[in-house]
């Protein structure tokens, strides 16, 4: 027995790893913490690179596997997955007993982890709290994680703000930053060579990072959006186009699939990964002249790179964006006309000087402190803030 407090991390996508890899290795360095990481969802599956064997290769122990997705993107698939992992949470708390659950976001891995632990009485930290996304079902996920929680992480003061909104204790909700935008200063990123090795394929006089996922909120979108992307993409030209694969949202697999398949036309302009890993992606984005799509990292982390984002849709539709991002609708019209500012004298020219609202100094280091002075005085049984109250 070490006396070591026990913080269980849990993580179920390339993305999430990648952006809690460094709070993880502190957790481990720490002479008071234990840390337990379990992986489940698109770690343990094929279909997305059997991401886990990178995180067993980056050196960390994984102490639990919770085999969660069905070979199914419909609602009906994802939603019976979410009743599997919630079967195998459960078994895991009930072996690990940690002292603090760790989670990062939105997805329903996520929610599926913080329902089991709630019931468990295992207290939650949450980071990413409080934000926005309209086009997603992932809101409502983010949302309902923030009230199982105990102790909160946000990106910005806006954020910090809705999650005391939702009845959060404010003494318990810090504002941090993004702690993706630590990783790029800890990150040995890769030199030009060694990343064209890395992806073969040679970077040209342009090059666009893209990753676009489904609208959830939608119905049946997916396909049209892509196809339109995808059209507008072939236009360009003296440019080389590095897709990374979407995750295992519905509909999902229409667009990897159209992803294949368009490659398989171009492969002497494109490439596709189903995931470039931490690192590699980072290392990227130093040689991009522009990230497309509808991830939050092209509002996130790419402003610190000081290129542009072309923002695509509804997916990310309510998250504090820099000047650095422009946003369009699907349609071709609107994407071609967003491709054409992103490659504009002035717009490279405008993002030069513009700061990431999410970028604040030892983001990393305020999660440490936070969690090494609450852990175990961190009570399971919540009061509602309520806002009306302060103003009697």
């Amino acid at each position: 027995m070490t006396g070591k407090r026990k913080i269980c991390v849990i993580t179920g996508t390339r993305a999430e790893y990648g952006l809690l890899y460094w709070l993880m290795k502190e957790i481990e360095d720490s002479n008071d913490l234990e840390l337990q990481l379990v992986v489940t969802g698109m770690h343990l599956s094929p279909e997305f690179g059997l991401t886990y064997q990178q995180i067993e290769d980056d050196g960390f122990v994984v102490k639990h596997k919770v085999e969660m997705l069905l070979s199914s993107d419909t609602p009906v698939g994802i939603s019976k997955s979410m009743g599997l992992a919630m079967i195998g949470f459960a078994d895991v708390f009930a072996d690990l007993l940690p002292d603090l659950l760790v989670v990062l976001g939105d997805r329903f891995e996520i929610f599926a982890a913080a329902s089991a632990a709630l019931v468990c009485k295992v207290p939650i930290a949450h980071i990413h709290g409080g934000e926005i996304t309209e086009g997603a079902f992932d809101e409502a996920f983010r949302h309902s994680i923030t009230k199982m929680a105990h102790l909160h992480f946000t990106a910005t003061e806006e954020y910090r703000n809705r999650v005391i909104q939702l009845g959060e204790q404010p003494d318990n909700v810090f504002n941090v930053g993004a702690i993706g935008i630590d990783n790029i200063k800890r990150f040995k990123l890769l030199s030009r060579e060694d990343f064209e090795e890395s992806v073969d394929l040679k970077l040209a006089k342009r090059n666009l990072l893209i990753t676009f996922h489904p609208v959830t909120l939608e119905e049946g979108t997916a396909a049209e959006q892509f196809a339109n992307l995808l059209q507008v993409l072939d236009e360009l030209e003296e440019t080389h186009l590095f897709f990374t694969k979407a995750n295992a949202d519905t509909d999902g697999r229409i667009i990897n699939e159209m992803i294949d398949n368009f490659v398989s036309r171009n492969a002497d302009k494109a490439i596709a990964h189903t995931s470039l890993g931490q690192i590699r992606y980072l290392s990227a984005l130093q040689y991009m002249d522009g990230v497309v799509g509808n991830s939050s990292s092209g509002i996130i982390e790419a402003p610190s790179f000081q290129i542009g984002t072309v923002n695509i849709g509804d997916r990310q539709k309510g998250r504090i964006q820099a000047s650095t991002i422009i946003s369009c609708s699907p349609s071709l019209k609107s994407l071609r006309k967003a491709l054409l500012r992103l490659d504009t004298t002035e717009f490279r020219e405008h993002i030069r000087n513009v700061k990431n609202p999410y970028e604040f100094q030892g983001t990393l280091a305020k999660i440490i402190n936070v969690i090494g002075c609450n852990i175990g005085n961190i009570p399971t049984k919540k009061t509602f803030y309520d806002l009306a109250d302060q103003v009697k």
